[in-house]
């Protein structure tokens, strides 16, 4: 979509899906069907528009950053995005109370009000956005008016080609498969978050500052980490290795000391913090790592379809993750589990991987 349509028309679009499908949500209709109706297609159009969102950040990058600027830009592209799921632990809990207690379930009064907080929600959702809408319409230019570099000034290939160049490239596909299966396994986890913390008597809110700390010291880490490769380039393979072992590590203390019983590690709010907020630390800010090594990896494929692919696995790998949640949703000691393997799979897959950095390359040769 930004190879075709350029960063300014990609943008407008995208973000116009994002105010239609968030005033579908608003509309004030009193049948319920028709309201559950509007609802559904609303979280279609939005999600219709958050893969480009979630691409985006490698093709500004590139298109605006000098090469020494590129990760850095990518990185806070791309966890600026986390930072609205960090916000929405905290809008659940803290906007509209649960309906705790058969008692309360049953007073009119108290779904009222819920209801009426959920939908301040939604209003207030549909304002950001249109604003948001207003802001890329007013200004928001393609490219600037001179490269940056000289690989964003090349040409890419078209897409045929690239999806050729991508599905023939096993290394590639050793990164996609590293970047997927943990990223999607993590996304599906933190999802029900408070329903694993729930039968260890951890509350919804508790849940949700936890699923908060640990977006926001992912991107403040992953920003971090970028600036370091963007000062010493060519590190990307073990910024990687350094972020998947932690993983990995605060994963499998996680899982343990849900296994209390088992293991006898002591159960205590400090604990699970500690572990969970590690977790995300690490996962959340090898996002803009792997986006930069994807590019490097198979340019000039346009950053745009590397990128697009491998969400897209990511993706495919939370839905069949929350399919089978869906029939073992009693128990979650073997959905804790696939965290520590995800992460373990990764790790060994980008020990193995080769890196290369051809888009550096050609930056520095032509350059020179």
């Amino acid at each position: 979509c930004f190879f075709i349509l350029g960063l300014r028309v990609t943008v407008l679009l995208t973000s116009s899906l994002m105010v239609l499908g968030a005033g579908l949500r608003c509309v004030p209709v009193s049948d319920l069907e028709i309201r559950k109706k509007l609802i559904h297609g609303g979280q279609l159009l939005n999600g219709l528009a958050g893969p480009t969102v979630m691409n985006a950040a490698p093709f500004l990058s590139t298109t605006w950053f000098s090469p020494d600027e590129r990760a850095t830009a990518t990185a806070i592209a791309s966890l600026l995005n986390y930072l609205g799921s960090a916000a929405a632990f905290l809008v659940g809990p803290l906007v509209v109370p649960p309906p705790n207690g058969t008692a309360h379930l049953v007073s009119q009064s108290n779904t009222q009000h819920i209801k009426d907080r959920i939908e301040a929600v939604l209003y207030a959702e549909f304002g950001m956005v249109s604003l948001i809408f207003s802001a890329a319409l007013a200004y928001f230019p393609s490219r600037p008016p001179f490269p940056p570099s000289v690989a964003a000034a090349s040409q890419r290939l078209s897409y045929r080609r690239s999806f050729c160049r991508l599905l023939s490239n096993f290394r590639f596909l050793m990164i996609a498969l590293a970047y997927a299966i943990p990223l999607g396994v993590f996304s599906g986890w933190s999802g029900v978050l408070d329903l694993i913390l729930t039968p260890i008597h951890v509350s919804q809110v508790d849940a949700g500052w936890i699923g908060f700390w640990s977006i926001v010291g992912g991107c403040v880490v992953g920003i971090a980490m970028a600036r370091f490769a963007d000062f010493i380039r060519g590190m990307l393979k073990f910024i990687l290795l350094l972020l998947l072992s932690g993983a990995t590590l605060a994963s499998t203390w996680f899982t343990l000391t849900c296994l209390t019983t088992v293991t006898h590690l002591p159960l205590t709010t400090a604990t699970l913090y500690t572990s969970c907020i590690l977790l995300g630390i690490f996962l959340n800010s090898s996002v803009p790592i792997f986006f930069e090594l994807f590019v490097e990896t198979v340019y000039p494929v346009p950053e745009g379809i590397s990128c697009g692919v491998v969400t897209f696995l990511s993706n495919v790998f939370m839905g069949v993750l929350l399919f089978f949640l869906t029939f073992y949703h009693t128990e979650f000691s073997w959905f804790n589990w696939c965290l520590p393997g995800s992460c373990l799979l990764s790790l060994l897959l980008i020990l193995c991987f080769r890196e290369s950095y051809d888009r550096l390359y050609l930056d520095v040769v032509v350059s020179v």
